[in-house]
């Protein structure tokens, strides 16, 4: 709600792994009645990956049936086969890593979402544009990209110690040679600007692959540093963005 009364368009981010189908849905039901205008849905990683490794999962239903049920509940105005007087009208999202094995699986997994009810996907970083480019062809064949936005995620790695943490401690992230060699390549005092200047010519690459509708910055810790970023990709403010997608989706 604060962002809202800030002029910004939120997107809440629901995860199958720590919610059973009844609060998920209340949560959506929530998500309508405060006017939230996007939700995100995610199956999940295991808490054994974060930083509450003990923590036990749900995952009651997945990230598939999860856009269907918040497609029933929007479009079908029905919850448990009850009538819903007052249906939410958020658009619905979802996520997807284009690198994660089975890397032939997951042009058809975003397919299922899609048909199950999402309408726009953000994701994993891309650090690979010619692999990105791969998925997005494949995408496309499948008649993917006509009825789900993609946006790409795409960041700055300013660091050498968050360039080995993305390779190694995070799953599903892909950096190829060739991108660690040019980080590496560069003085310890140099590499905050060069991580920069590869982000924003991949977000100038990306934005040429046909079917792809945005990019998710992601700048953790560097929030400051977006509007600079979007400044030399050449990407200026764009008012309702989301709300394109869904026409065009």
């Amino acid at each position: 709600m604060l962002a809202l009364r800030a002029g910004v368009e939120p997107v809440m981010q629901l995860t199958c792994r720590d919610r059973n189908r009844i609060a998920l849905q209340s949560d959506l039901l929530g998500a309508g009645a405060l006017g939230i205008p996007n939700v995100l849905l995610l199956t999940g990683d295991h808490p054994r990956f974060g930083d509450h490794p003990e923590a036990k999962p749900v995952f009651d239903v997945d990230g598939v049936q999860l856009a269907w049920i918040a497609r029933t509940l929007r479009d079908g105005g029905r919850m448990s086969g009850q009538r819903l007087e007052h249906p939410p009208g958020w658009m619905i999202g979802t996520v997807e890593n284009p690198f994660a094995p089975p890397v032939a699986f997951r042009a058809r997994r975003l397919a299922k979402k899609a048909a199950a009810g999402a309408e726009f996907v953000q994701t994993q970083y891309v650090f690979d544009v010619d692999k990105f480019a791969g998925w997005m062809a494949e995408l496309r064949d499948l008649g993917v990209t006509e009825r789900c936005a993609v946006i790409a995620g795409i960041g700055p790695v300013r660091s050498l110690r968050v360039l080995e943490v993305l390779r190694t401690e995070v799953p599903g992230i892909y950096v190829p040679d060739h991108v660690v060699r040019r980080l590496r390549g560069v003085p310890a005092d140099r590499v905050a600007d060069e991580g920069i200047s590869l982000c924003v010519e991949t977000i100038q690459q990306v934005a040429q692959i046909p079917g792809v509708r945005g990019v998710h910055l992601m700048a953790f810790g560097f929030e400051r540093g977006v509007p600079g970023i979007l400044e030399r990709a050449g990407v200026g403010p764009r008012a309702g963005n989301l709300a394109h997608a869904r026409e065009g989706s």
